[in-house]
């Protein structure tokens, strides 16, 4: 297996909370984040630590399909969760930041560990990764700044 991390940081002028009801609401990622072609949740009850779904996404040629499952949930501000099986494994979060009464910061974070044939390619995986991440937090950006 080889790993790889990325960190993300945007400002965004919408509130906080806003923010972060949308990106902690994992079946929105369809909305902002291109090759998810499904997600939905398979637990019942309010997001929190335990909330799981299930996903479809394309990523690099790649169809993969898998389960993740939120293992640190502060309401407004943190959510991180693992992928514990599949192609690529590993965890991601998202911290929402207040910078002032209609603005904030989301600071995104992925480790991925790549296994198989794909692990040789972890360079163009990061690159490609980091390319998809861009453009969905530019249209997460035109999501929440819209009025």
């Amino acid at each position: 297996m080889r790993r790889f991390q990325l960190e993300t940081i945007t400002e965004l002028r919408a509130p906080a909370s806003k923010v972060f009801d949308f990106v902690a609401d994992n079946t929105n990622a369809p909305k902002w984040q291109s090759g998810i072609d499904e997600i939905r949740r398979v637990t019942p009850g309010p997001l929190g630590v335990g909330t799981e779904h299930e996903l479809t996404r394309r990523f690099a040629g790649m169809k993969i399909v898998g389960r993740n499952h939120f293992t640190a949930y502060e309401p407004g501000r943190f959510v991180a969760f693992e992928i514990p099986s599949g192609k690529m494994i590993g965890v991601a979060s998202y911290l929402v930041e207040p910078t002032g009464p209609n603005s904030c910061r989301l600071i995104s974070n992925v480790d991925f560990q790549v296994a198989g044939l794909a692990r040789f390619a972890v360079p163009l995986l990061k690159l490609l990764f980091k390319r998809d991440d861009q453009k969905a937090l530019a249209k997460l950006k035109v999501l929440m700044e819209r009025p």
